[in-house]
């Protein structure tokens, strides 16, 4: 059974989901010029203290497919993934970049959130690649009301694994407890679908995938924690190419190493889920350096206070370096927070910049 912290997962009343307002259906991408300053080869990304460059934003790639369910479909089908790239109007060959993922309660979501734009537009001006993605939510999933757990696990097959579904069947009162679990998993395999999608497209636009940065707020931090702490493999091979034949479309064969997370008011949860199911211990001290930001009234079940500290007890004990901001009164959701006139962006850049020793103008 999941004891009652993991059960919470599966209760979320996260804020109001936000419908997509992003522009754009080209699913190609442009070639971006070519520095020809020597000086911009060498040495860590340049980036700018104030906003400089102009955003330029090249909408609704698709990063993936997956499976998932419609409203007639007896099995699952294969389901375009999206994501929006921001980037900065020069010309330097090495830039940093930062991978965001929404919040949601893995029931719905968008990469178009204005809070997440506006943050796209603080970072690309600034000479970051930003990277805001879509993923599947339980939004893509049907339950059968009724259904039993042997037609269950053939209904999800290729969506989740078995072992997944199994111990989801075990803690969830719910139908929709059920598809938020699945979803979880989901989430997780396009995360770093989405990830290796950048890897394997960052000499077009520049990237040097030495500096990555995943960030995500509410769910996305959830989901981030669990894609920096998580091995290679995980959340990738448990199920087959046999099974879900979209796996091929996710770039495989890429690997990638993140080196800051950015975590705002989310928790842990995933990453114990994943360690209840595998009985697997996950974090270790080659994690990704961690800023957290979470507000003390943060009355979601799932994402208290509380969480935030747990995490920076973990990365403490490991010897890791760390940075929990409290948002001291704030609740779930507080994009528009600031600390000593900082605001949330100026604090993620101020971080970003000093662990990974980037250059600045």
């Amino acid at each position: 059974m999941l004891n009652s912290r993991l059960l919470l997962v599966f209760g979320f009343l996260f804020f109001a989901v936000l419908t997509g307002c992003g522009g754009g259906s080209d699913d190609s991408v442009n070639s971006l010029p070519v520095s020809s300053d020597p000086a911009q080869d060498n040495g860590t990304p340049m980036v700018k203290a104030e906003s400089t460059y102009l955003t330029l934003v090249d909408e609704d790639i698709t990063y993936a497919e997956g499976l998932s369910h419609t409203n007639t479909s007896t099995s699952p089908v294969a389901t375009p993934i999206k994501l929006d790239v921001y980037y900065p109007s020069n010309d330097t060959t090495k830039r940093p970049v930062f991978m965001f993922i929404h919040g949601g309660g893995f029931t719905g979501g968008t990469k178009t959130k204005p809070e997440i734009i506006d943050m796209a537009g603080y970072f690309a001006s600034r000479g970051w690649v930003f990277v805001s993605i879509d993923y599947r939510t339980a939004e893509e999933l049907i339950t059968i009301s009724g259904t039993s757990q042997e037609e269950l696990l053939s209904f999800y097959k290729g969506i989740a694994p078995q072992e997944w579904i199994e111990h989801a069947l075990q803690g969830v009162e719910t139908v929709k407890q059920f598809e938020q679990a699945i979803a979880m998993y989901m989430a997780q395999r396009d995360a770093k679908a989405a990830l290796r999608w950048i890897v394997a497209n960052a000499s077009i636009y520049n990237i040097d995938s030495d500096y990555i940065t995943v960030g995500g707020a509410s769910a996305g931090a959830i989901t981030t924690i669990a894609l920096g702490i998580s091995n290679l493999e995980d959340f990738r091979d448990e199920i087959s190419i046999t099974d879900d034949p979209t796996l091929s479309t996710t770039n495989l064969d890429e690997s990638y190493e993140v080196k800051s997370m950015v975590y705002f008011w989310g928790s842990n949860v995933k990453v114990e889920l994943f360690e209840a199911v595998y009985g697997t211990y996950l974090y270790d001290d080659n994690d990704p350096e961690l800023f957290l930001a979470h507000g003390t009234n943060d009355v979601n079940p799932s994402t208290p206070y509380s969480e935030a500290t747990e995490l920076k007890d973990i990365y403490d004990s490991l010897g890791l370096h760390n940075e929990l901001v409290t948002l001291e009164g704030a609740g779930h959701g507080a994009w528009d927070a600031t600390v000593d006139g900082k605001s949330l962006s100026d604090m993620t850049f101020d971080f970003i910049l000093e662990r990974q020793k980037l250059s600045v103008e």
